[in-house]
């Protein structure tokens, strides 16, 4: 699905290929497509900061300050595949596998 399967390669994180390799599928099934992917990212970075604060605050006790800088380190580095993450929830949102597809 992408170029470069290592996803710390930032500067190519979201290339992807313009067809799958085994069905054919387009992924960029309009222009714009994956804008919608947006809206997953929120959701999946409002459910990483909230994982991190309560590890932070509540398993940990930190204070408040911490904890939030615990939320914006976990945030940053799970940037990468938080962004592959949601695009791939998102296509398979559209899209349902089909294992005869490719024949």
């Amino acid at each position: 699905m992408y170029f470069d399967q290592n996803p710390l390669h930032l500067s190519k994180t979201l290339k992807m290929h313009d067809r799958c390799s085994h069905c054919g599928l387009k992924y960029m099934l309009e222009p714009s497509f994956f804008y919608g992917a947006m809206y997953v990212s929120y959701g999946l970075n409002v459910a990483v900061g909230i994982a991190a604060f309560i590890v932070s605050f509540v398993l940990f006790g930190s204070s408040v300050k911490t904890a939030f800088i615990s939320i914006f380190a976990a945030l940053i580095l799970l940037m990468p595949f938080v962004l592959r993450w949601s695009r791939n929830i998102y296509i398979n949102m559209f899209v349902s596998y089909d294992k005869n597809a490719a024949k």
